[in-house]
């Protein structure tokens, strides 16, 4: 998908954003310009509107590149799932950008007073992913009347919080935003169960736990292969250094990565399935979902078992936080947290 040299150069500024806990400005350019963030976005708005195979096999290979461009490029895209549920004349305005790209979070929480010609929405949410480069902002807040609709922010009505300090992925800005007494017209509100434009696409009624969970199980299949990638080469290289047991560590390592590539197999066959159906209108059963969730959180929870068997083999190089090894398998441990994919 990306030249070598591509890959290479974002893979040299891994440690600089785990230092900085930012993405280098031309980094972000990179993914504005590849429309990383746009995946799910209709044409006419500049994206690309894969389809959701698809667009995980993008999510994966970002991850399997760099784990913190592969998350801000799934949670940005998943963003784009929002488009055909904006009142038109605002998702042409919003997403129609180069730049695009949304953070937010879709928790409930807040308040959100009534008032002439919209609402006044108070609250925080967590986790925001992109925070820093977002063009606007989404969230789910409580009205009078106790129902949750989403509210959409612009930059200036949104103060950053700059608290996340998990010990992976630290360079996607999954920080809490904040607004107090945020005007949001009411054509900056919406609802993910009303339409309000022709702009969707297959994937926009794909259902959103199982939409959820594949993301999210992808970007942790990317970056455990590039744990079993770095695990081999660290194996390899101690080996023809002289240190004879590394021999048996890199077989230990390259028989993981098999394991790793049986569960991506299964995955993809299980998830294209459920795609095939999708498209020709047979809706998802709960049994369906049920048995697509276990072998998401099972694939999850493989990956990270493998990657500590194999880490506490690696010496003590490997549990230097500057080590590439380390960041890489903090990253895998961050991203499998997510509730969706948790045992």
């Amino acid at each position: 998908m990306f030249s070598e040299s591509i890959i290479n150069n974002i893979r040299s500024c891994a440690k600089e954003m785990d230092q900085t806990r930012s993405v280098p400005k031309e980094l972000v350019e990179w993914m504005f310009k590849e429309k990383l963030f746009k995946l799910f976005v209709p044409e006419e708005l500049g994206g690309k509107l894969l389809g959701l195979p698809a667009a995980l096999r993008v999510f994966e290979k970002m991850s399997e590149i760099e784990g913190n461009i592969g998350w801000l490029s799934a949670i940005g895209s998943g963003g784009g799932m929002f488009v055909p549920y904006i009142q038109k004349e605002q998702a042409d305005i919003l997403f129609d950008d180069e730049k695009a790209v949304i953070a937010g979070s879709g928790y409930p929480q807040g308040t959100a007073k009534k008032v002439q010609g919209g609402f006044l929405v108070t609250g925080e949410w967590k986790y925001c992913s992109g925070a820093e480069f977002a063009s606007f902002f989404t969230a789910n807040s409580i009205k009078d009347d106790g129902e949750v609709t989403s509210f959409i922010f612009m930059p200036e009505q949104v103060e950053i919080l700059h608290d996340w300090q998990a010990f992976g992925l630290k360079s996607t800005g999954s920080h809490t935003i904040r607004v107090k007494d945020a005007f949001v017209p009411e054509e900056k509100t919406f609802d993910l169960t009303r339409k309000q434009n022709e702009y969707d696409g297959f994937v926009h009624t794909f259902p959103f736990i199982p939409f959820s969970q594949a993301t999210f199980t992808s970007v942790c299949l990317g970056i455990a292969a590039h744990f079993q990638q770095e695990a081999e080469a660290i194996a390899s290289r101690r080996f023809k250094e002289g240190a004879s047991h590394f021999e048996k560590v890199l077989v230990a390592a390259q028989e993981k990565g098999t394991e790793l590539e049986k569960d991506r197999a299964d995955f993809y066959k299980e998830l294209d399935l459920l795609w095939a159906d999708h498209l020709t209108g047979k809706p998802l059963t709960l049994e369906q979902e049920d048995h697509f969730s276990g072998t998401c959180k099972q694939a999850v929870h493989d990956a990270i078992g493998r990657s500590g068997s194999i880490i506490r083999c690696l010496g003590m190089e490997a549990i230097m936080e500057d080590s590439a090894i380390n960041k890489i398998w903090r990253d895998l441990y961050t991203a499998g947290q997510h509730a969706f994919i948790t045992p």
